[in-house]
């Protein structure tokens, strides 16, 4: 039988124990809840905090926020018969979240706002691709893709002797140099190559895996290959697989294009975009975005449950031979610091046009989103003091 002192000395022990698990345990926020703390509270300088946004809002993205403008204004300008094919809306100002330990230390502007993501939206795409990965629908990322295809749009797509070799890998990591048309837009006409339009059509032909080139309709095509895997709609996987585990609001919509449907199992679907080029994408806030990234910066897990799998995090983060600076679609590493020097080599970016920015910081435990901030030197700058508030040791 215990003394008082020795039971009292075991009842101390096992509530600091107790406690030193709660305060390790990481903490998720549950749908429609993310508990916010003072910076200070999580050992940063809440001066610097505020430095960090005030200097974000200072650097603003100046485009029209007309996004249907803007993209007749860019792409449209150099890109022939280019034409909106899918949804685009007026966009929000400047807004953004930083998020340290888990919790929101602060955050700005509208981030309730469902807005378009841009080419964020690959990063969804290739995570449903992991997925299938993970069921073992899809055996291995070096399989060719032809194999997935039924036999008609097999030919259609892959029948070429330059199409044929294509793997989910070179899809994923935009390396495929795949050549032909889809929804109406040939590969050659996305950031087309040459000096005039009679060059375009005859851009130089790689060999699948050894060149980079950022192209939406190869990525559209990964979209569709992911929807005969899947049979069945993407945005519904990807609700019932990710967003709905980790509480994402039900605001959130991803588009194809209004020529993108197709028929299967007798149901007419329609094949969803990877990004906003032509229109279409993912449509989603700021808050969901976080989610999104928390996600990834917990290695895949969500509470008790390994959503996504750290084998197909860490393919994810590897770059390919063709750039070292991008593994899957949409996964922008920082080798040797260059991209963003004012972050760590470890870092990722989910990064869209806009600029649209997810950044996974796993060495400091920050997931930062910040949407239409005007440029690289401006997303540098900012991340480079959201990182200086980092001065004291948690």
């Amino acid at each position: 039988m215990k003394t008082p002192i020795r039971r009292l000395t075991w009842i101390v022990t096992v509530l600091f124990f107790t406690a030193a698990r709660l305060v390790a345990a990481d903490y998720f926020p549950p749908r429609g809840d993310w508990e916010h703390r003072r910076a200070d509270e999580l050992n940063l300088d809440s001066l610097k905090v505020q430095q960090a946004v005030d200097f974000a809002r200072a650097n603003e993205n100046p485009s029209p926020k007309d996004v249907a403008l803007d993209l007749q204004r860019t792409f449209g300008a150099r890109e022939p018969n280019f034409k909106l094919l899918g949804p685009t809306q007026v966009r929000a100002a400047l807004n953004g979240l930083i998020v340290h330990r888990g919790y929101i230390v602060a955050e700005w502007g509208d981030t309730a706002r469902t807005d378009m993501s841009h080419s964020v939206t690959k990063t969804f795409l290739t995570t449903v691709v992991g997925l299938a990965w993970q069921r073992g629908l899809i055996r291995h990322v070096n399989n060719r893709v032809s194999g997935y295809f039924p036999s008609g749009e097999r030919e259609e797509f892959f029948g070429s002797e330059h199409n044929a070799p294509i793997t989910w890998n070179h899809l994923l990591r935009q390396s495929s140099d795949w050549s032909g048309t889809l929804w109406g837009v040939p590969d050659w006409a996305d950031r087309p190559v040459g000096a005039t339009p009679a060059d375009y059509p005859k851009r130089p032909m790689h060999e699948p895996g050894t060149f980079f080139k950022y192209n939406d309709v190869r990525v559209n095509l990964l979209a569709l290959a992911a929807l005969h895997v899947w049979r069945r709609p993407l945005p519904e996987v990807l609700r019932e697989e990710i967003m709905d585990p980790i509480g994402a609001s039900h605001t959130w919509r991803w588009h194809g294009y209004e020529n993108s449907w197709v028929n299967l199992d007798g149901q007419r679907i329609q094949s969803v975009s990877g990004g906003g080029h032509f229109g279409g994408g993912m449509f989603i806030n700021a808050t969901d975005l976080a989610r999104f990234g928390y996600l990834f910066l917990r290695e895949g897990r969500w509470g008790d449950r390994q959503i996504v799998s750290k084998e197909w995090i860490a393919l994810a983060r590897t770059p390919g031979p063709a750039n070292p600076s991008y593994g899957f679609a949409n996964w922008y590493l920082n080798p040797g610091r260059k991209a963003l020097p004012s972050t760590p080599e470890s870092s990722v970016v989910f990064r869209g046009n806009g600029q649209n920015i997810v950044y996974v910081d796993w060495e400091n435990d920050l997931v930062v989103v910040v949407r239409w901030i005007k440029d690289d030197a401006a997303l540098d700058g900012f991340l480079g003091r959201v990182i200086g508030a980092l001065t004291k040791t948690p």
